[in-house]
């Protein structure tokens, strides 16, 4: 291509921009572009324009580009323009460029403000322009207008941003001079998709309106934030010059004037202005195409073998052929049956941020409903005390015992262990309840062959709830079996066998710590088998109180309507102090699992909710 110039690459660019954006695929393949970048006012409209050397873009207050526009510049010897969804129309008058724009954008995104990603292509015909394509996009808002959306800030953002990730698209990030550059929206979203300020190209509008005694120099000379392909300064036309429709050529002469007359400016006065920005988008996008050019080619031609051997499998395709019906059959069972893996192990592509699903819902209720449904069996003290000093007496017969019979620590022990059945199989049905829930998650993607999905709900909820049945006979024989043999000689049977090991950390809010001393306070807490301490911080360095667990017990505290926070507290049964003055430690969570979650923490270190009776200490010899 070298032999035709490279000023053929831009208009070749062109063709296929707009070959694509007739059928619906506009920049599907990472076409070389340039995106213009910029908050709203920032001087987007006044440079285009400036290129063009007429006033064609819409203005007024708010979002006015509503619409990406792709303005393609091409030199010509008369000047008119075309919209590629006018074909054949060719518009002279630019006050009608304008109303067409506006009246296209409306088509599509209405009169509310509201936005689109469909581009409007506009191509430019005249002898003052140099071969140049660029990408106009909205303007950064913070504030939604009218019946614009609530999140008008993050779509404009996430349109902006399917423009400039591509590393085909060069950036050129508009900035007012008149604006902090550190607070630039436009270098700030460069930076984020180009770090190295590789592909940004900096335009500085608006130095005219600098304070008196400042400047931009600094940054023209690239030396504030650097940018490898620096930045260019321009001087547009004021809001006043524009309603006084002063000429774009008298404005450009004022804009040559003002950089040779600045003393900051005047030794760079030839890199900087509109003309000079043209010449060096022309060839920088000319460089650009040429450097990504035979990427561009083998990705096509790689998309193009791909397309072919599709449609080499179509060639002979019969829609009543049974072997692809199978074919479709296996694939969407087999997809049901990864989706299904992935739910249950946590490694599928779509995460759940609103609630827990799958195998996360399950581990929990091994480790954290089940512990707390075995807490919650009721136990009367009394009646526990009666069937213990029942079942001595009737051991002993007619004669008096010094020492508590095996057989009565066997007969009380085996009926607390037979209530274990219930929360046991509740545990199994909420599994199941969960794998259920599972299936018919994985089988919504089924929903367009409702028989297919109804029959792959049946067989796999069946075979479930065979496993089911199976499940709570294994449980129930493990019950059994531990009914079978009591083992006293378990290291496990007198309590903890590590007693400084750690069950659990975290940060806990004290709900009553006394008003003088700034109310309610978050600590680090650290659970062991033995105490419960709280420090100022993770780090554990500095520690506040260490609290021992003999003699405590866990109970519940309503709500206060006034709180956002969920309450339980810790209490001596022996109606001691727990804490300095305090007969309670009131402790607060952000959510009621993460109550439940230090509950049943607190149990695996022998802290029992308050209706909770430990059967070891009631067998007593003195008792009968």
């Amino acid at each position: 291509m070298g032999n035709r110039g490279m000023e053929d690459l831009i208009p070749l660019v062109n063709k296929l921009q707009d070959a694509f954006s007739s059928i619906g695929q506009a920049c599907n393949l990472d076409l070389p572009q340039i995106a213009v970048v910029g908050g709203q006012s920032a001087g987007k409209s006044s440079v285009l324009e400036n290129f063009v050397g007429r006033d064609f873009l819409p203005r007024g207050s708010g979002i006015v580009t509503r619409r990406p526009l792709v303005l393609q510049l091409i030199s010509a010897t008369a000047e008119w323009a075309e919209f590629l969804h006018c074909k054949g129309k060719k518009f002279t008058d630019f006050d009608e460029v304008r109303q067409e724009i506006e009246g296209e954008t409306d088509r599509v995104t209405g009169a509310n403000k509201g936005i689109s990603p469909v581009p409007i292509n506009l191509r430019v015909y005249s002898p003052h322009v140099l071969n140049l394509t660029l990408i106009d996009l909205p303007g950064i808002t913070k504030v939604p207008v009218g019946d614009q959306p609530a999140d008008i800030e993050q779509q404009i953002r996430d349109m902006i941003m399917q423009f400039i990730t591509r590393e085909s698209c060069l950036i050129l990030a508009v900035t007012p001079a008149n604006c902090d550059l550190a607070n630039s929206d436009a270098l700030k979203l460069a930076k984020d998709v180009d770090p190295q300020g590789l592909r940004t190209i900096g335009v500085i509008t608006k130095l005219d309106l600098m304070d008196e005694g400042t400047d931009a120099r600094e940054i023209l000379e690239n030396k504030l934030l650097p940018l490898r392909r620096g930045y260019i300064g321009v001087v547009n036309r004021s809001q006043k010059d524009i309603d006084g429709k002063k000429d774009i050529k008298a404005a450009m002469e004022a804009e040559r004037k003002f950089f040779l007359s600045h003393s900051s400016y005047r030794h760079m006065a030839e890199k900087m202005g509109t003309p000079r920005l043209q010449r060096v988008l022309n060839e920088q996008l000319t460089n650009h195409i040429r450097d990504t050019l035979p990427a561009f080619r083998s990705k096509l031609q790689s998309q193009l073998l791909a397309l072919d051997k599709e449609a080499e499998e179509y060639r002979g395709y019969r829609p009543d052929d049974p072997s692809r019906k199978t074919k479709q059959l296996l694939q969407m069972v087999q997809q049901f049956s990864v989706d299904f893996e992935k739910r249950i192990e946590g490694s599928g592509d779509q995460v759940d941020t609103v609630e827990l699903s799958g195998g996360a819902k399950i581990n929990r209720i091994f480790h954290e409903r089940f512990p707390f449904e075995l807490v919650k069996m009721e136990c009367d003290e009394k009646e526990m005390r009666r069937e213990i000093s029942y079942a001595i007496k009737n051991i002993h017969g007619i004669r008096t015992g010094l020492f508590t019979p095996d057989m009565a620590f066997e007969a009380i022990v085996k009926k607390q262990v037979v209530k274990l059945k219930g929360p046991c199989v509740k545990c199994v049905d909420m599994v199941i309840q969960e794998l259920i829930n599972t299936v018919r998650q994985c089988s919504n993607k089924l929903e367009s062959f409702p028989m297919l999905r109804e029959e792959t709900e049946r067989i796999v909820t069946c075979h479930i709830r065979d496993r089911e049945s199976r499940a709570k006979d294994q449980v129930l024989l493990l019950i059994d079996i531990q009914l079978s043999y009591i083992n006293t000689n378990h290291e496990d049977f007198i309590g903890f066998a590590n007693q400084s090991s750690v069950i659990r950390k975290g940060w806990l809010t004290i709900n009553n710590i006394s008003i003088m001393k700034g109310g309610a306070k978050e600590y680090w807490f650290v659970l062991t088998a033995e105490s419960f301490s709280w420090f100022k911080d993770d780090e554990e360095k500095e520690k506040k109180y260490m609290l021992p667990l003999d003699n405590l017990k866990v109970r519940d505290v309503e709500k206060s309507f006034m709180s956002s926070k969920h309450i339980f507290c810790i209490f001596n049964t022996e109606s001691r102090n727990v804490y300095k003055d305090n007969r309670t430690l009131e402790l607060a969570c952000d959510s009621q699992e993460d109550v439940e979650s230090w509950k049943s923490s607190l149990l695996r270190a022998g802290v029992y909710p308050e209706k909770v009776f430990a059967v070891i200490f009631l067998l007593s010899p003195s008792i009968g």
